[in-house]
């Protein structure tokens, strides 16, 4: 039940909030070269050493593409935490949270901007790389077919938790972490298992990188493309290791809302009482 005084959702409000960083974009054509480049430079980089790799390695020539589909499945993990964040920190830069929250702005709404918006970011920067893969390196990632659904389902919802998690952090302790929206994603690299598989590691830290819903998808994605068999297991449970997967995927967005929510919170009660400038 709405409380008394409560405006309720409006479309209007979240697509204002969504043209609003759109502008921003458009303003500035930086802003959108830099969501270009990198994925870009990196499908370079790893396509031509794919086909280096696939004369010389028994590991590549089994399912060319194993690199470029997966530093284009990282990228599109990466960019959609970095895609709300920096929205996010748009604001802050701007200092214009104060500003925002004296309108009938909810935080919800705003949050679906943002959603929104880190959509928008991963298209651009994701869906160029992934087409000029075609003509370049006769590799198109679409062929992994439905099984690429899934795959990005799971990865924009792990980016967005960890994306809220660190909206979280920067409102409860400052400017002073917001380096958080570019170091966090990496120090979970090593453990998603990029680029080989679980039985790399050592057997101490299997545990760890099966408790990321990352690993997941790496590993459903060279079970395509090496045997042709899509891994359902890998998305609906965790056999004989851990809890299941789509429990734990639940836990983790629900970690990044909990503390987005409580940092939103603890802002808003500084700001009234003034001891927050924004």
């Amino acid at each position: 039940m709405r409380r008394f005084g409560e405006a309720a959702f409006s479309p209007a409000r979240v697509w204002a909030m969504l043209l609003r960083y759109l502008y921003i974009l458009r303003s500035s054509w930086p802003r959108t070269l830099e969501l270009l480049y990198w994925p870009t430079l990196q499908m370079l980089i790893w396509g031509f050493m794919s086909q280096f790799l696939r004369g010389n390695s028994s590991y590549v020539a089994q399912a060319f593409g194993v690199l470029l589909g997966a530093v284009m499945l990282w990228d599109l993990l990466f960019r959609s935490q970095l895609g709300l964040s920096i929205s996010f920190l748009e604001e802050m830069w701007a200092r214009n949270l104060g500003q925002l929250f004296v309108t009938p702005l909810r935080p919800y709404e705003w949050l679906i901007s943002l959603l929104a918006m880190s959509v928008i970011r991963v298209t651009i920067g994701v869906v160029p790389a992934a087409l000029l893969a075609i003509p370049l390196y006769n590799y198109s990632i679409f062929d992994l077919g439905l099984p690429l659904v899934a795959f990005l389902v799971v990865l924009m919802a792990m980016g967005w938790a960890l994306g809220l998690a660190i909206c979280g952090g920067i409102l409860r302790h400052g400017m002073g972490a917001e380096s958080l929206a570019w170091t966090v994603i990496f120090a979970l690299a090593p453990l998603s298992c990029i680029y080989y598989p679980v039985t790399t590691l050592p057997a101490w830290l299997h545990p760890f990188a099966w408790a990321l819903p990352s690993t997941y998808v790496f590993e459903g994605m060279r079970a395509v493309m090496f045997e042709g068999n899509f891994r359902t297991d890998y998305l609906l449970s965790d056999p004989g290791r851990s809890a299941p997967l789509a429990a734990r995927s639940r836990l983790g967005g629900i970690a990044g809302a909990v503390g987005a929510d409580r940092g939103l919170c603890a802002a808003l009660l500084e700001r009234r009482s003034g001891a927050l400038a924004l």
